[in-house]
């Protein structure tokens, strides 16, 4: 099972520091509504991202607050790196169907030439298995990062699934995020090719990154 890793426990801690410098700006005005983030928001029209910040508006800010101003060390560290300012600021580098039945790893590059990927991916019918997700964030902020598939099969979409990624700073090394365990899909009718259309995007619905991929359900792994 997983654990509250490092890489939760600093989204979860981000999203606070992130409330907290903004809540000033709440409570100024008695008239606003303040929308909780929970996992509920990605289907709560009602939600409403923070406004954006900068990095650097946001180490600037409140800096008599001690405690914020840990929040900001342990989760921004010095600054954003030095990077080439034509680097994307999120790299997502590889997507990986972690399943522990599988005879060889099932995972796709996703930093090199995405018309690479018209490779079938094989996942046998009824095997659990995650989703992995790596990825870095380079210069500023990001809030909201999801992770949404549209599964096609022919022409029709069969289904759309979100995963709610986290808000996450920039730092040198990937993040990694895990989704909870899945099922594939069993029986007669679900076994073929599939169209997986990805795409990562935010709370300011950024196209950080969209690819299509080819998935094969089958009776077994080698049939």
């Amino acid at each position: 099972m997983l654990g509250l890793d490092v890489c939760e426990f600093g989204s979860q801690l981000l999203e606070l520091m992130w409330l907290t410098v903004c809540y000033k700006d709440i409570m100024s005005d008695k008239d606003a509504e303040l929308y909780p983030v929970e996992a509920d928001a990605l289907v709560d029209s009602n939600y409403k991202a923070p406004a954006q910040k900068t990095l650097k508006e946001i180490q600037e800010m409140d800096n008599d607050d001690e405690s914020l101003n840990k929040y900001k060390q342990a989760l921004l560290g010095c600054g954003p790196l030095d990077l080439d300012p034509s680097i994307p600021n999120v790299q997502v580098t590889r997507l990986t169907l972690v399943c522990a039945s599988a005879p060889e790893p099932i995972s796709m590059d996703l930093a090199g030439d995405l018309v690479a990927l018209k490779k079938i991916f094989v996942l046998k019918e009824g095997v659990e298995y995650r989703l992995k997700l790596n990825f870095k964030v380079n210069r500023e902020i990001v809030s909201g990062l999801k992770y949404v598939h549209y599964t096609c099969k022919g022409r029709l979409q069969a289904s759309k699934d979100t995963y709610m990624v986290g808000s996450y700073g920039p730092r040198a090394d990937e993040y990694e995020f895990i989704s909870p365990i899945e099922e594939a899909p069993k029986g007669m009718m679900v076994r073929g090719m599939y169209t997986m259309k990805s795409h990562i995007t935010d709370d300011d619905k950024s196209d950080h990154l969209h690819w299509e991929w080819k998935l094969n359900i089958k009776k077994d792994w080698k049939d």
